[in-house]
């Protein structure tokens, strides 16, 4: 049991992450969403149809929660993508670079899954459906406004 003094110095010491800009922890949550869905790709159950887990193309049947087209190289990308982000986000100019030219990165895999298709071609490496698309272009989006916004913001300070 803790009594005293050293009561009173626990109390006084405040969270490490409480002190740390809102662009950080931002980013870090982000990091961490993605570090999950790369994870979660390999999970069997949470992965329909992980016996048709490829390592790359359209080939791969296997459906994150059941929606979204993965592979194994899509999940690397998403696990190589979040702990990218949990590195730079420790500080605010990291931060800022991985919300704005993380989610720039997405826009273009965004654009590069609703314009490849689903044919088997060269090009096609990284399995995709519509709904990959869509919430590539949503994540994409939401981090490329977070990035400029948090930019902007930190000039005019």
């Amino acid at each position: 049991m803790v009594t005293g003094r050293a009561q009173s110095r626990a109390r006084a010491r405040p969270h490490p992450a409480a002190h740390r800009p809102s662009v950080c922890r931002t980013g870090r949550a982000l990091a961490v969403v993605f570090v999950l869905l790369g994870i979660l790709g390999f999970v069997p159950g949470v992965t329909i149809g992980y016996d048709t887990l490829r390592l790359a193309g359209p080939l791969s049947r296997a459906l994150l929660f059941g929606a979204f087209q993965v592979s194994v190289l899509l999940n690397l990308v998403h696990l190589g993508f979040g702990l990218v982000g949990l590195a730079l986000s420790g500080t605010v100019p990291g931060a800022v670079r991985y919300l704005a030219g993380g989610g720039a990165l997405l826009l273009l895999l965004a654009g590069y899954g609703l314009t490849v298709g689903h044919g088997t071609g060269a090009a096609n490496v990284l399995p995709g459906n519509p709904a990959d698309a869509w919430l590539h272009l949503g994540f994409g989006l939401t981090m490329v406004t977070l990035g400029l916004f948090c930019a902007a913001r930190r000039r005019s300070a």
